[in-house]
């Protein structure tokens, strides 16, 4: 004989799978934690500042 299945519960333990697997997929995409954040605005503005260190003055006129 076939199992009784309550289509309600399972109707919401598909949504709840579903759920998690974008859950699992948005966090490879966006998933850093705050040091890498940090580490890398860090990096960042110590770029923009070496690069701001090579301009020349004459540059803004044209």
């Amino acid at each position: 004989m076939a199992d009784i299945v309550n289509l309600r519960r399972a109707r919401k333990q598909k949504a709840r799978r579903e759920r998690e697997a974008q859950a699992d997929a948005n966090r490879a995409i966006h998933g850093r934690t705050g040091a890498e954040k940090r580490a890398s605005k860090l990096e960042e503005e110590r770029a923009r500042r070496a690069h701001a260190a090579h301009a020349r003055e004459d540059d803004t006129k044209s």
